[in-house]
Formats: structure tokens, C-alpha cells, sequence
């Protein structure tokens, strides 16, 4: 391929993110490639029970709009498109949207990528013993979907045979940018390093607006112009960097903290983040500020990928029921409390009387009472608290009569109970997230363009080579301040005498994400200096005693040196995770900010010089 630039935009973080994202970024004419990211595991079980209903639904409906809006200005500027649309049904995707392009009298050439749906084949994986990656368990007897996670040289096939749009089912995220570089740039299988650099590319801006300015710590510095924010674009050269931008004169801002957090979001180990087409090794990166929201990103490295794709299953288990309330007054935290216990004690006792079973699950959180803080609450004695409560049972009788009696205690329980306008609590199936590995070989992937079969082979590689352990850097240089406090952490000489207490947003700052029942949180220091104090104070043990309200598994800590960082990787921490958690934060997006408070020890003379705030905004 002759060109050495690629452009790529990321137009949807999700299915539902804001109809701007695809037209700002066709319409600033800054981009080659738009990718639109619509899939997560609890959507792929929306898709599947849709399809159950109706043979030609199963796909993200938004999509065929979308681009059929789009489509006179995706040919006049030559722009392709690529995304995971297809859900568990990438031909009716196809279908729906070439019959819109037709109507507007637009030809693009439609490819799709198909062969990740194993639904067909759950007998045959129960069959084979196929157990729970995490927890052991044995597979569900009626998934509602199941689907390996595809990488992208099926999506490159697609391109290199014409394709001006490409539909796929499941795949990893990343793909979809990692594809159209391995069509421009002829990368090959064993490319590793730069196949692990166009799946960071990939990685940072798959989430939409979150590298642009979107939920970063530093909120101030965006908070202005949230409501225009720009959507993200990555600029990727042959040798595998990129600068990470966005369209002119749009909102938010691009800087290496905000790059950097999305980097780290959603991680385990940086230096095996494991992905169909190769294993990624993030963790000499280096960011540096090239111009005004632009962001140079180096130093992936990669190895071979394994033998296996991941699959996540989805299915049934039971019922669920969330209600909310609001109340107000004194002793509020204490009344809401008592409004759920008398709650859960009727609806038992009417359980008992029906010969119901027993709930599976309650949760119950004080919202405004800091409930998510457990024993580091503040706000106990606060006067207006919204009250949750969710329930989980098999019976759906069960969660009927849950839902009947929780408005009736605004008259019989706590005064100052208010907020039903929503109604009664709404019965939703739970769904459960199933995670295994199964052999590559297992599955027949088939790309197609305008119904044409394209011939795909599947790239063979050699066995993964082992990690080779990362070089710790050296210690700071001796002086006075930070280096001087580092280097004696370092030494095992640090005895702060004269040390104060500051919270870690003083010395750093991050960002959360999930992973099934796991969560990590990635903490990065705002100065280099910083790490020696971070690595001796911020342990998995003191990670795991401040969050102990949430972790039921173990804490695993990962250095990564290049963003003078930790990841911690948070084992059984969300309470089953997406759809099958009870909590108001399901998927950890506020576990960062909750360990921000976590208080460490800093020598009073760094609060002297200013460099460190001793109360952080």
C-alpha cells in the first residue's frame, strides 16, 4: 500500500451514544475511516432475544439511518465505514440498510463478516465441558446468546475485496480500527508490535468522547463546552503511532492525562492484554503533547496472540426489580433504612404465605448518604436521600408482589417519602454474563461483499512467546522536594517526621471500568517523582481494605511504567456485574473516584513548596 497516513474517526461509543458523533466526523472532512462501536455483552443478549422474536431483527437498529443520512457525503469524501452493527444478525443488518441506500438512489458496496454466533452450537460446547473462565461453573442449559469475540483481518479481507461498508458481528472492539490499517499499511499476522499499536489506536478511541474530554478526572479543564464536545480521531502512521485528535472547532480537549486514562480503562495485566490477533504489551508507552489537542501516542509492543478466541455467553437467571424513592428531613439515612428492612420483611412474609421461595439477592443503597463509600461515608447525617432497593428471586409471582407493595409505604412507613412519578418497579429478566475460551479452529468465519463470498483464510501464527519481565527504572535523582522524598522511598530510608495526609487525587488520577465481575481501576501519577511514594503506600492490600464493601476476590496490581502508573485488577467486585448486579453502579464507573479519597502520607514539605495541593479542587 503506497499511503502512510490513516485517519480513522469513532463516530458511537455504544448503542445509544449521540447521533453527532458520525455526522461531526464525516462532515469535518478529517477522517478516512468512521467506526462506529455499538456492542457490549448485555446488548448482545438484547439482540438475541429480539431475533428469537423476529428473524430479521437482532442488529443495532440506528445504524442503516444513521448512515443512509450520511451517505452522500460518506462518497463525495471517500470515507468507509466499519463497525459491529450486526449484533447476532450482520445480513438483516446488510438488508436494512442497502434497501435505505436504494430509496436514496446511493450505491456503496456492503461487506459483512459473519462466523462469531455460536448459539447454534451450545449443545456441542456443553458437550465438551466447556466451564466458566472465572468462576468454574458449568455452561448454562438455555443461553440466550453466545459469541466469540473476532479480530480484524476477517474486517481487512472485506475491505481489500471493495467493501465501502463493513458489518460484523462480535468482535473485539479494537478491530474495527485495526482493521483498515492492516488493509492500507499490508500488515501482516506476525506484525506484532504494530498490530498491538493500531489495536491501542483502536482502544483509545473505541469509547467515543472519553479520550476527548469526556468523564476525566481533571473535569474543569473541559466542563465549558461538555455540551459540543468532539469526537475522537486517530491519525496512524506506517510505523504504527498516532496522534489522537479531534475535529476542529469542537468541544472537550485532548491531552495525555485524558489519553492516558483511556488507555488504562477496562485493562487487566498492561503487559498481557490479550486480543484475538495479538497480545499487547502497553507498558513502555509514551504520550507527549504534539499541538493543541493533539496527543502522540508510542512504544506498543506485541507478541504472538493465543490459540483461543474468548466467548461470552449470556442467559436467564430469575427476575429483578429496582425501586427508587426519595426522602426528606432529619434522620433521613436512618428512615430510608428502616423503609427498605420493613419492605423486605412484608413482601417475605408474603412470600411465605404463597409458598414463594425466598429473595436470591437484596441490595440496598442510600444514595446521598455516600452509601458507596462504605466506612469512609461522610454525609450520614444529610437530609434528602434517594432510596434503592433491588431485588433478585427466581419467581416471577414473587418479584409481582415486591412490586405492588414497595409504593404503599409513602402512606404506612417513613414521612417524607416522595418521587413515584416512574410508578411501580419494573420486572426485568436478570442476565448473567458466561465467559470461556474455545480453539480458533472451532469456528467458520465467512466474509461476504454485496453477497459475494470473499475468500478468507485464517492467518496462522506461531505459539506465543513468553513475557519478558519489564525494567523497573532507576531511582530519582538526590535533591530536594520530590526527588529527594522519592529517592529515599526507594532507599527504604522514607520516615516522614513531618508528614500529612492528602488524598491520592493529590498525587494522581484515573479512571474505571469492568470486565464482567472483575473492575480495574487505573491510577496514574501526575508527576514521575510521584511513583516511588504510589508504589510503596498504594498497595493491592490498601486498594482492597478501602474497597472491601465491594471486593469479594482478590486485588492484583500492575506497574505501568511508561504512564508512571498502576492498574489494579478488582476480582469479584460489582456484585455479578452488568445486568446481573443489583448495585446503581453496575460496571464500576465510580469505583476511581471512590478510591481518590484514599488518604496517603506526604512529607508536609511538599505541601510547603506547592507541590502538592493539600486540598485538592
Amino acid at each position: 500500500m503506497s499511503c502512510e497516513l490513516v485517519r480513522i474517526g469513532c463516530g458511537a461509543g455504544f448503542w445509544g451514544d449521540s447521533g453527532e458523533g458520525p455526522k461531526q466526523l464525516v462532515e469535518s472532512g478529517q477522517i478516512d475511516y468512521l467506526i462506529l462501536d455499538y456492542l457490549a455483552e448485555i446488548t448482545m443478549s438484547l439482540l438475541a432475544r429480539a431475533r428469537s422474536k423476529d428473524p430479521a431483527a437482532g442488529y443495532a437498529t440506528d445504524f442503516p439511518d444513521v448512515i443512509a443520512r450520511l451517505a452522500p457525503q460518506i462518497r463525495k469524501n471517500g470515507v468507509r465505514v466499519v463497525t459491529n452493527a450486526g449484533g447476532v444478525n450482520p445480513q438483516a443488518c446488510r438488508e436494512a440498510l442497502a434497501a435505505k441506500l436504494k430509496v436514496a438512489g446511493i450505491e456503496l458496496r456492503i461487506g459483512i463478516v459473519s462466523g462469531d454466533d455460536l448459539l447454534p452450537r451450545a449443545a456441542e460446547l456443553r458437550q465438551q465441558g466447556i466451564r466458566e473462565m472465572f468462576s468454574g461453573e458449568g455452561f448454562p442449559d438455555k443461553p440466550w446468546s453466545i459469541n466469540a469475540y473476532l479480530g480484524a483481518f476477517p474486517i481487512a479481507a472485506a475491505l481489500a475485496a471493495g467493501a465501502d461498508i463493513v458489518i460484523t458481528g462480535r468482535c473485539v472492539d479494537s478491530a474495527l480500527a485495526l482493521a483498515p490499517l492492516v488493509h492500507e499499511f499490508g500488515w501482516q499476522a506476525a506484525d506484532y508490535d504494530l498490530l498491538s499499536a493500531g489495536s491501542l489506536a483502536g482502544h483509545v478511541i473505541e469509547c467515543g468522547t472519553q479520550a476527548t474530554g469526556g468523564i476525566v478526572t481533571d473535569w474543569k479543564t473541559t466542563v465549558e463546552d461538555w455540551d459540543r464536545v468532539g469526537f475522537p480521531i486517530a491519525e496512524v502512521a506506517r510505523d504504527g503511532s498516532f496522534v489522537v485528535t479531534k475535529p476542529e472547532g469542537t468541544g472537550g480537549r485532548v491531552s495525555p492525562e485524558a489519553v492516558a486514562e483511556q488507555i488504562v480503562y477496562e485493562i487487566g495485566d498492561p503487559a498481557a492484554y490479550l486480543l484475538p490477533d495479538v497480545s499487547c504489551d502497553w507498558r513502555q508507552l509514551s504520550l507527549r503533547q504534539q499541538g493543541p489537542d493533539r496527543v502522540e501516542v508510542r512504544g506498543a509492543a506485541g507478541r504472538a496472540p493465543t490459540e483461543r478466541y474468548k466467548v461470552s455467553a449470556t442467559y436467564q437467571d430469575g427476575f429483578r426489580a429496582t425501586g427508587t424513592m426519595m426522602i426528606g428531613g432529619r434522620q433521613a439515612v436512618a428512615r430510608a433504612e428502616a423503609t427498605a428492612q420493613a419492605i423486605l420483611r412484608r413482601t417475605r412474609r408474603m412470600f411465605a404465605e404463597r409458598g414463594l421461595g425466598d429473595y436470591l439477592r437484596t441490595d440496598i443503597e442510600v444514595l446521598g448518604a455516600e452509601a458507596n463509600w462504605g466506612a469512609q461515608a461522610r454525609a450520614r447525617d444529610t437530609r434528602e436521600v434517594i432510596l434503592k432497593l433491588a431485588v433478585h428471586h427466581a419467581d416471577k409471582a414473587a418479584l409481582e408482589i415486591f412490586s405492588r407493595e414497595f409504593l404503599p409505604s409513602a402512606t404506612s412507613m417513613a414521612q417524607g417519602i416522595t418521587g413515584f412519578a416512574g410508578g411501580r418497579p419494573a420486572l426485568t429478566p436478570l442476565v448473567r454474563l458466561f465467559s470461556c475460551l474455545v480453539p480458533k479452529d472451532w469456528l467458520d468465519i465467512a466474509v461476504s461483499v454485496d453477497g459475494q463470498a470473499v475468500d478468507f483464510a485464517a492467518q496462522s501464527q506461531p505459539s506465543p512467546q513468553p513475557s519478558l519481565p519489564v525494567k523497573q527504572r532507576g531511582h530519582a535523582p538526590r535533591g530536594e522536594g520530590v526527588a529527594a522524598v522519592a529517592s529515599a522511598i526507594l532507599d527504604g530510608t522514607f520516615a516522614p517526621k513531618s508528614a500529612i495526609s492528602v488524598p491520592l487525587i493529590a498525587l494522581a488520577y484515573g479512571r474505571s471500568g469492568d470486565k464482567g465481575d472483575s473492575a480495574n481501576i487505573g491510577v496514574l501519577a501526575r508527576k514521575p517523582e510521584f511513583v516511588a511514594l504510589l508504589r510503596e503506600q498504594l498497595t493491592a492490600e490498601s486498594v482492597r481494605e478501602y474497597l472491601a464493601h465491594f471486593i469479594r476476590g482478590k486485588v492484583e496490581r500492575f506497574e505501568i511504567p511508561g504512564l508512571h502508573g498502576f492498574n489494579f485488577l478488582l476480582h469479584q467486585a460489582l456484585g455479578g456485574g452488568g445486568m446481573a448486579s443489583l448495585r446503581y453502579d453496575p460496571q464500576g464507573k465510580m469505583l476511581a473516584q471512590i478510591l481518590m479519597d484514599l488518604p496517603l502520607q506526604v512529607p508536609l514539605a511538599w505541601i510547603e513548596q506547592g507541590l502538592v495541593a493539600a486540598e485538592p479542587a
